[in-house]
């Protein structure tokens, strides 16, 4: 599998060399994060890769929000950095059934929370990192296996901007 590394300042790099075009030919390679990784930098990729934004329709609005937000000093005591992971849950009651689905959740002193309740401008100087993947059998917390996995880019943008998509209320949603 090919592998890129998004590094903090927004750039891709594939071999040493930054991605300057073609960037969709890229969303099935395995990712790496460069050391100091936030989800500011995760905002800067997308204003270098505009393809990118195209995506998911809660972009424009998480961008806007984001454009709102201080230059620097957005973090929070709430939580020590932001977590990308990976859940595969076996479900057997009433109909069997397997869910796969990323997670984008802060980690505080090695538990995980929800980061819904924060603002965007609490969140995008944290550090990010890949998790685990976890692999749960029957909902039972006993049964709970962790795995090293890999992440694609492609997993990566829409897993944060699902999370993301509860920060913004944009006029998609609008009643």
């Amino acid at each position: 599998m090919n592998a890129v590394t998004l590094k903090i300042n927004g750039a891709i790099d594939h071999n040493g060399s930054c991605v300057k075009s073609d960037i969709l030919s890229y969303l099935s390679s395995q990712i790496k994060l460069e050391a100091g990784y936030t989800l500011r930098s995760f905002f800067q990729m997308l204003d270098q890769y505009r393809p990118l934004v195209e995506l998911n329709t809660f972009f424009p609005e998480c961008r806007k929000q984001y454009r709102l937000c201080p230059p620097e000093g957005c973090a929070t005591e709430a939580a020590d950095y932001l977590e990308f992971s990976k859940t595969v849950e076996m479900i057997g009651f009433p109909e069997k059934r397997l869910e796969i689905y990323n997670s984008f959740s802060g980690v505080l002193a090695n538990g995980a929370f929800e980061i819904r309740s924060l603002q965007l401008e609490n969140l995008l100087d944290l550090p990010v990192k890949l998790g685990r993947l976890k692999h749960v059998i029957f909902g039972d917390p006993v049964d709970i296996f962790e795995f090293d996995t890999v992440f694609t880019l492609f997993e990566f943008i829409d897993g944060i901007a699902w999370q993301l998509s509860f920060h913004v209320i944009p006029t998609q949603c609008a009643i």
